[in-house]
Order: C-alpha cells, then structure tokens, then sequence
C-alpha cells in the first residue's frame, strides 16, 4: 500500500476518534410516520394498475382467449408492478413538487438551504481506477476552492484512493497527483493519496480499507465517483444534515447530468434528469428513512457505517458489484436513517458518451444487481430493505419479461389469435402502457410547463418543448435496444457468464461502423426476426409492431449517428436539450472543453 500527503509526507498516525458536535434536530412529527404514507402509495399505484389490467382484458380477451394471449397475460403481469412503481412515484413527485416551493426541506426536515459552518470533520474520498487523473483533479477544483473560500477548507481532507494496477497507468496517475499537489501546497482542504496494490472487493474494499486504516478522526467522508461534481455549497448543506441528526447515516443527494460532448449523453440525461426528479420526490415521501444510497456524491457518517455496511463475498467467493444499495439496507436493519435529498444543486456526474457505452454500464449494474436475489433472505434485513433490493431486480428481470412478451405477441400475430383484437382497445392499452412506463419523466415536463420560473434555467418553456420532444423520440428508440441488450446479458449469465467491473470510458470519441456492428448485430437480429414474423402474420401485424422491430433494425446507425462529434456540436450550437449549467453555469463551475 502507497500512502503520501500532498507535501510528500507518509502519515501513519490516527487520530483518536470523537463525537461531532451534533445540532438538535426535531422529533419525527406524526404526519411523517411511515405506515400510513407506504399505504396511501400502494393504494395510488394500484389505480393505474387496475386501469391498465382493464385496458389488457378488454383488448386481448374480446374474441376469447388463444393460449399465446393467455401466456401474453401472465407476462405482462410481471412487468405490472415496475409500471405501477413508475406512475405512483410520478405522481406522488409531481404533485409534491407542485405544491411546495422547495420540496426538499419539506422531505428532509435536517436540510437547510443557509446552513452554519460545520463543526465536524469530513473527507472527501474520491475513488480512482484507471482514469484520466488530471481531468478528474480539475473536477475537483472548485469544490476545493469553494470550501476554501467559505472558511471550511480546514474541516475537510480529499483522499485520492486509488485502485489502478496497470504499471504505466500507475506513473501517470502518480505524476498527475504530484503536479496537483503542488498547485494546492498549504491550502485546505489538504490533500493524501493512497494506492492499493491489491484491489480487493472492488470499489466497496477500496472505501472500506480507507475506513479501516485512515477513518479515525473523521465524523462523515463525501463519497466520489471519478466523474462526480459537486459544489461547495452542497456539500456544506449535507455535512450540517448529518450534523442535525446524529442517527442520520446516508443522505444521498440527488444526481444530475454534468454539461455533456456528446449527443447521446445529452439527450439522455435531458430526460433522465426530469424523470429522477419526479421519481427521486416521490419515492423519498414514502420511504423516509429507508431511502435508496447510489454510491456516490453522498455523505455517511464513518462509525456506523465502518461497523455495519463491511461486504462479505458471497458463498461463492465472488465479491458484490453493486455494493451500495446493500450497505444501505444494511445500515437500515442495524437502526440507522438513510435519506434521500431530491435537490438537484450542486450534484453532477458523467453519463457514457454513446450507446455502446451505456450498454457496457448496464450490464456491469446488471450483474450487480441481480446478484441481490442471493441477498434477500438474510434475516437482519427490514421489509423495505427487501423491497429495495426486489426493487433493484426488477430493474433488470423485467427486460427478459418484455423479450418473451414481444415473441408471444408475434406468435399470437402469426397463428391468427390477434384478429378479435379490437384496434381501440389495443391502441389504449400500448398507449395507457407507455405513458404509465414515462410517467416520471413526463411529470417533470409537466413540472417545468406549469411553473415557467423553474424552466427558465432551461431557456424557457418553449426549450423545454424542443428538448423534451427530441428526448422523447431519442428514448423511443433507445429503449427497445436496450430491454434486448439487458435480456440477452441476463440470459449470458444464466449460462454461466461472469460479471465484472472494468473501468469505463468517459470521453467523447464517436463510434467505428465496424464495432459498433460487431456489438450490435444480435439485436438487428432480433429486430428482423421479429419484423418478419409480423409480416408473414399478415394484415397490420407489422404497422403495430413498428415501435419494437424499427429501433432494433435501426440500432448500429443509431449508435453512431448520436455519438457522432459534428451532430454533438451541432445540438450544442442550437441548444437543443441544454441543462441549467450549460446555460448559466454554477460559480466556480469548471469549463467544459469543446468538441472539435
């Protein structure tokens, strides 16, 4: 192990660990109690539920029941329950947001938008593996200048805490923190790098040996992706949480887009943005403090989770990938508040630049999460902590569930049992569907209509507009691609494919045809399947299945096209999905370098 601060000296003592100061937080009011709000969800998730089962039966049992619409019945069943979670969180979130001029103090009652300086210690643990690590030190500057300049620099330390075992990378990454400690030489926050030469348990063992060596002294540690950006402002506002409420563990803020190069990023984040704002409002109103944790650019408090969030491997000796919705459960089980704070301010990440990219991460988040199935029978776990970990399952189960769904609708097509299928009544079941599915983003469209304050950061309501409806036509397409790629992952794992966690590329750079088809030709396969199916079905088979067989047919174009640099550059010079930072960017906010 390599440890060194920023004035070359290895630190090998500990600090005697002691309390924070804690401020006195209010108790719980009784408008606040869990059981009665998780009630009132169930109940508003239900609703949507039974129209959309009324809309299925009318539709598929109007001339009587073929076997294939019986099996296309118990499929989308399974799919019913992730709809549901959609449009209850939406509308939850919207009319939350709607009737509150800021939501996250009524949501977490510890927050203050004019918090007092911080008496604690916190650091700032920032973690590397094979990054680009000067870009990622200038991410860094001006959260370090912002505490400096609001005469916190002192109470906060950054731990570079690396994983990088590739020798060449290792120089490079040494010669980067080098040159950045200079540049900050005798001024706080001061800076320590640690390497460990073994990375053990990936991302949740590098954290926890952090703890374990380094951890004394310290109240709370700021927990960083290579990508993170957050402010000094926020970062203030989560440390006089924490220090509000000593039995606060995690307060995850929410995470927002960061100004991106490329076209997918871009129109991706654009909704993605909205529908995490919805989504994040009303799930937090309903979980309080059982809340989700995702894993970074956000605040723990040291102790508690040192003591309880340590990851075993499972029995297999694999280590867990997706570590941070496990420690948070865990965390929950043992007595501890995790919150979640709906605030966009302040909290940025990187979103993968291009399709293929994004299809890499969610396989990586595939394999994690779907390793939480061994995990919901331990015995500490709450109710809500199981349902956090079904909920992480059913992000994934659910793509295999529309694959299948989609071959028995084209063999339902073929065999002739779609032909008392009323027109209508399918029409309002697909729609019905599809606007329960987007719910959350389409709410914070919605949002941004009816408070045009909120949207002016965007560029006014009429941006809002444009960009929405190029998010939209971007996800129509997108979204197929990507239920296929998670189906076909999970089915590589059943046969005994194992998961990892590479590093993950971040720049810019647009797609080679050759590639990108080598990637892609078994959903152009399934996409032409499945068109084929449809036309030998005859009659207007084919019309109906338009929105599931084009976007697969069209996805290698597709992939190159929206991580193309000239269509970038060009969304960019229009504007065209721009998020408040790209507009007016935050203070002390660093420069996003253009494209060439």
């Amino acid at each position: 192990m390599i440890l060194w601060s920023g004035q070359g000296v290895i630190e090998t003592h500990r600090p005697a660990e002691r309390p924070v100061a804690e401020r006195p937080v209010a108790e719980r009011p009784a408008a606040e109690r869990s059981g009665p709000r998780r009630i009132a969800f169930l109940i508003l998730c239900l609703a949507p539920g039974a129209g959309l089962l009324f809309l299925m039966l009318r539709g598929l049992g109007a001339g009587g029941w073929s076997g294939w619409e019986l099996l296309i019945l118990l499929l989308w069943l399974g799919t019913l329950p992730w709809t549901c979670l959609c449009a209850g969180n939406a509308v939850l979130g919207l009319l939350l947001r709607l009737r509150h001029a800021d939501p996250a103090a009524i949501l977490v009652p510890q927050y203050r938008r004019d918090p007092p300086p911080p008496r604690s210690r916190t650091a700032i643990a920032l973690c590397l593996r094979d990054e680009d690590t000067a870009q990622v030190l200038a991410g860094l500057v001006p959260l370090l200048e912002g505490l400096e300049a609001a005469g916190a620099g002192g109470h906060f330390t950054l731990w570079l805490l690396s994983d990088t075992q590739d020798a060449d990378r290792v120089v490079a990454e040494e010669a980067a923190v080098a040159a950045f400690a200079r540049l900050r030489e005798g001024r706080a926050p001061a800076l320590r790098y640690r390497r460990r030469t073994e990375n053990r348990g990936f991302k949740a063992g590098n954290v926890m040996d952090f703890l374990d060596h380094h951890g004394q002294g310290f109240d709370f540690f700021l927990c960083l992706d290579a990508d993170s950006e957050m402010s000094a402002e926020a970062v203030l506002r989560l440390v006089a949480a924490m220090e509000a409420d000593p039995k606060l563990a995690i307060l995850q803020q929410l995470i927002v887009g960061r100004p991106a190069d490329s076209a997918f990023a871009r129109l991706f984040q654009f909704g993605m943005r909205a529908g995490m704002r919805s989504w994040a409002t009303g799930q937090a109103w309903w979980q309080l403090d059982e809340g989700p944790y995702w894993g970074h650019n956000a605040i723990l408090r040291v102790v508690p989770f040192r003591d309880h969030a340590r990851l075993q491997p499972l029995p297999d000796g694999s280590p867990i990938l997706s570590h941070d919705q496990i420690e948070a459960v865990r965390l929950q089980a043992a007595g501890w508040k995790v919150r979640c704070l709906p605030e966009e301010a302040g909290s940025q990440e990187g979103n993968p630049p291009s399709l293929i990219d994004f299809l890499l991460r969610d396989r990586r988040w595939g394999a994690g999460n779907m390793q939480y199935r061994r995990l919901l029978g331990l015995p500490e776990l709450t109710p809500m902590g199981r349902w956090q970990l079904l909920q992480a399952i059913m992000l994934f189960l659910g793509a295999p569930i529309w694959l299948l769904l989609l071959f028995a609708a084209v063999m339902n097509a073929a065999t002739g049992g779609a032909e008392g299928t009323p027109p209508a009544w399918l029409a309002a079941m697909l729609l019905g569907n599809w606007l329960a599915l987007h719910a959350p983003k389409l709410t914070g469209y919605l949002e941004l209509m009816l408070r045009p304050a909120r949207a002016a950061p965007y560029g006014g309501r009429r941006a809002v507009l444009r960009g929405a409806a190029a998010e939209i036509a971007f996800t129509t397409v997108l979204d197929p691609i990507s239920l296929v790629d998670k189906a076909l992952s999970l089915a590589r794992m059943a046969l005994g494919a194992q998961g990892g966690w590479l590093p993950q590329n971040r720049r810019a750079q647009g797609l080679p045809w050759r590639a990108t088809a080598r990637m892609l030709w078994p959903h152009t396969l399934v996409g032409l399947g499945t068109a084929a199916g449809l036309v030998l079905a005859g009659g207007t088979a084919w019309l109906w299945g338009v929105p599931a067989w084009l976007p697969l047919l069209l996805c290698i174009p597709f992939a190159v096209l929206t991580a193309d640099p000239a269509l970038s550059a060009r969304l960019r010079r229009r504007g065209l999905c721009a998020t408040p930072e790209e507009a007016v960017p935050e203070p002390g906010a660093p420069a996003v370098p253009a494209m060439p």
